[in-house]
């Protein structure tokens, strides 16, 4: 692969898949995600390292093969792509231009969009009780219009995706 030093297109799905596919940049993704901001290399290579291992504390060789491979190769493979900004002098990274597109592939990232999903099975599951108890002649529900709850549940979820959209 050649190197790009300013990549400026958004990543592809398969590329952010590429990148996910390896158990050491996800991590690196992960904990950068946790972190918010600047972390240390070493603190990520240890970090690595101890999940690796079952034994306290961490071997020194498995540390110095993790902290080798990050700086051989994942870490210019995420700056190449644009999902880290890496300071080779002070030897720390940033998020990129294209840390979000990676991040929102990873578990524990998505609960929005999976909160925005159970709002509208709720709305659907409570327009579909109110139609079907209106059908049966329930005295109070049975004067709610069908079709005006229909459209009220679909103006409902129309306008949480749209927000979610926009925001």
């Amino acid at each position: 692969m050649s190197v790009q030093t300013n990549r400026t297109e958004s990543l592809e799905e398969s590329e952010v898949f590429h990148i996910l596919g390896n158990d050491r940049r996800r991590a690196i993704v992960q904990l950068l995600a946790e972190e918010a901001g600047q972390v240390d290399v070493s603190d990520i290579a240890s970090e690595i390292a101890a999940s690796e291992t079952d034994t306290t504390p961490v071997p020194n060789n498995l540390y110095k093969s993790v902290y080798v491979s990050l700086q051989q190769t994942h870490l210019p493979q995420l700056q190449e792509d644009a999902v880290i900004e890496y300071d080779s002098d002070s030897k720390t990274i940033t998020p990129g231009p294209n840390f979000e597109d990676v991040l929102q592939y990873i578990d524990g990232h998505g609960e929005l969009q999976a909160s925005v999903l159970q709002l509208h099975l709720a709305c659907c599951i409570v327009g579909l009780a109110i139609i079907a108890l209106a059908g049966l002649g329930i005295p109070l529900i049975s004067s709610i219009d069908p079709v005006l709850s229909s459209v009220l549940v679909l103006l409902i979820v129309a306008a949480s995706s749209l927000y979610r959209l926009l925001s």
